[in-house]
């Protein structure tokens, strides 16, 4: 949309509040994704909420949460595509990130109470280097005390907020990369410090935050993040993200522009391209016989039939190509 349009929407938009007429609502858009450049301050919660008005409907979700301190690509479903987010939660992500070393915090960001300062101008580049090659690969890694985990019901962050000493058991992650960008001097809480640019591609479950910590402690010296910025969820980059100042700033009169769920699926997941028999044998819930795509257990897969719709994602389950979700019927 262009300058002038948008201030003529705007215009239009300011003319309704100050007449105190409701503001009208949004056609539904459709069932689709929209990959959102989360800004900082905001929760995962509070884009949902503000998508429900920008989208027209309530039936919005998004895949993998960032902390309100973070930016960057937040994966949004709308209508049925809500449906695809448990399969995208589970894709590789990466991140852009800032590690501050010498300065431990109570929630290993910025966000929190110093409890640690060391002196770290002492380490050098290479040695960062080093320490970071020790987190990276399959590797055991204690979350957060700060995560969304649950403890006996209750959030992990809540009971640290609370007062309460967290300990969380470490569990698998993969880190298959860690790349040391700049590393600069810099003076905080009267020690040196070292602010060390990162770059990093993780497996869902891992937590950024928890690999500061453990690359100052590898270093001997406290760590936190400073800035987070995820750049990638499976597919989805930030090339294709959108501000929410610039959604809401979409016509009052037409949809909200979205990602349609064939496109969506095809970003993240492999594509098996099914005839219009397997596709109404999918529509009912049967399986298909495996081939290529399907031969990895771990693997889900998108079937799109002859029209380019999504029918179904599928996995392999006893030797064949099973539907663990069917769209083709709705």
């Amino acid at each position: 949309m262009n300058a002038a349009r948008t201030h003529a929407h705007e215009q239009a938009r300011a003319r309704r509040a100050a007449q105190g007429e409701r503001p009208r609502r949004r056609p539904t858009a459709a069932d689709g994704f929209v990959v959102v450049d989360k800004p900082a301050g905001w929760t995962s919660h509070d884009v949902v909420a503000r998508m429900r008005g920008i989208a027209g409907t309530r039936k919005v979700g998004h895949a993998g949460t960032l902390d309100p301190m973070a930016t960057g690509v937040l994966v949004v479903g709308v209508g049925r595509a809500t449906r695809l987010l448990t399969y995208v939660v589970g894709a590789d992500k990466e991140y852009a990130a800032t590690v501050r070393l010498g300065i431990a915090t109570t929630t290993e960001d910025a966000e929190g109470e110093v409890t640690r300062a060391d002196d770290a101008a002492h380490l050098t580049r290479a040695q960062v280097e080093a320490a970071a090659r020790t987190l990276t690969g399959e590797i055991l890694q204690v979350p957060s005390a700060v995560s969304a985990i649950k403890v006996d019901g209750e959030r992990a962050y809540a009971r640290v907020r609370a007062g309460e000493q967290v300990e969380l058991p470490a569990r698998p992650v993969t880190v298959h990369e860690l790349v040391v960008g700049d590393v600069r001097a810099a003076e905080a809480q009267g020690v040196r410090v070292l602010d060390v640019e990162i770059r990093t591609v993780v497996s869902s479950g891992t937590y950024v935050r928890a690999l500061a910590r453990d690359l100052g402690a590898a270093l001997g010296v406290g760590a936190h993040l400073t800035a987070l910025r995820r750049t990638r969820v499976g597919g989805y980059t930030l090339s294709e993200a959108r501000t929410l100042e610039a959604l809401a700033a979409s016509p009052d009169d037409v949809p909200v522009e979205v990602m349609p769920l064939a496109d969506a699926a095809r970003a993240t997941f492999p594509v098996r391209l099914v005839d219009e028999a397997e596709a109404r044998a999918l529509g009912y819930g049967q399986a298909l016989r495996a081939d290529a795509t399907t031969r990895d257990p771990d693997a889900t897969v998108a079937a799109i039939d002859p029209s380019g719709r999504l029918v179904a994602l599928l996995r392999l389950r006893d030797g064949r190509a099973r539907p663990v979700l069917v769209l083709a019927a709705d």
